[in-house]
């Protein structure tokens, strides 16, 4: 009774507008055939179709999942080489070329843990000159380790600098010496080079 006429007239206008939603591409320049929705609207629309998609135990599903195959994807690439799928901090010409120096050459500190397990043995015997012995050979094998780890480096160093003198360096001497530390059977990822093979 009230209503004003304008109201009146945009009513049924708008319920007989056809929505069209077609797949075809529309000409720019062409009319788009429906009215804009309010901003409400559009809002509770993205809302909806973002709540329907994917809920957030499907998403948490989702990222383990993925966190899962990437891990696997890491695994087998540590344990074959390829340089696609491995962690950060073992990609990069530069890393693999640290990684091949020392893979190529005999390493003293390779042999720490073996030699580790003998001396304390040795020092928990209950017989002094085994204990002097045990102590002394702690002493060697801590200054060889050094020794070697200096020359290790200087040599890789200077490698480096021959083959990446463009390419960034750090941390890879560092990298190279705690690979040094491992035996070479527990490395990763696996050494792809012989012994005295030049990498």
């Amino acid at each position: 009774m009230f209503r004003s006429r304008a109201k009146e007239e945009k009513a049924p206008s708008l319920v007989k507008t056809p929505v069209t939603d077609s797949k075809q591409p529309r000409d720019p320049q062409a009319p788009k055939g429906r009215p804009t929705p309010k901003r409400s609207e559009a809002q509770s629309q993205r809302r909806s179709v973002a709540n329907t998609q994917m809920t957030r135990k499907e998403a948490a599903k989702r990222q383990r999942e993925e966190r899962r195959s990437t891990m696997e994807r890491q695994r087998q690439a540590l344990a074959s080489g390829d340089e696609r799928y491995l962690p950060a901090r073992d990609k990069g010409p530069v890393r693999k070329f640290a990684r091949d120096f020392i893979d190529s050459r005999f390493n003293i500190a390779e042999y720490f843990l073996p030699m580790a397990v003998v001396i304390l043995v040795l020092s928990m015997v209950r017989v002094a000159s085994l204990q002097n012995i045990a102590l002394l050979l702690w002493l060697v094998v801590i200054v060889l380790i050094v020794l070697d780890s200096l020359v290790t480096g200087f040599r890789l160093k200077k490698r480096l600098a021959e083959r990446f003198p463009d390419d960034r360096k750090r941390g890879a001497v560092a990298y190279a010496l705690m690979r040094s530390l491992q035996m070479r059977r527990l490395r990763l990822p696996k050494p792809q080079v012989k012994r005295g093979e030049r990498p």
